[in-house]
């Protein structure tokens, strides 16, 4: 009888992921990515019940997955497995907001979150208000 564990993935270690995912993509994360993942994870509700511990472990996943020549398919494929779709828009949110996070957005970023917003297969409208959202929250004078 095959053993019933839980999925590997919470729905909040798959937000986490994408967040770091984000801020790893342009290999250099910055400390303004991951003081705006720290302050996700311990301020919105969708975190409540999350064990901060399983943050590292979730860092890991993803530094494993990049390291693989098919990783960003593997982590997208986890992803949609143990994420609900009513966390997608979420998701890219969080991720839009990292991105933005250190005031400037690298190709590989950007190419990023072309990528997640295929694989969630999110509106285009909806995305591009999640965006400007991003944006207006970030801006600098």
């Amino acid at each position: 009888m095959p053993n019933s564990s839980p999925h590997p993935m919470s729905p909040q270690d798959c937000l986490v992921a994408v967040m770091i995912a984000v801020s790893a993509s342009d290999e250099d994360i910055r400390t303004a990515e991951l003081i705006k993942i720290e302050n996700a994870v311990n301020m919105l509700p969708v975190f409540a019940s999350y064990d901060i511990d399983r943050m590292n472990r979730t860092a890991q996943v993803v530094f494993d997955l990049f390291a693989q020549e098919d990783g960003l398919d593997a982590l997208f494929g986890l992803v949609r497995d143990n994420l609900p779709e009513a966390l997608y828009e979420t998701a890219y949110a969080l991720a839009c907001d990292v991105a933005a996070a250190d005031g400037t957005l690298a190709e590989t970023e950007l190419r990023l979150l072309e990528e997640i917003r295929y694989e969630l297969a999110l509106d285009r409208l909806h995305a591009a208000a999640i965006e400007r959202g991003a944006r207006a929250r970030h801006i600098t004078l």
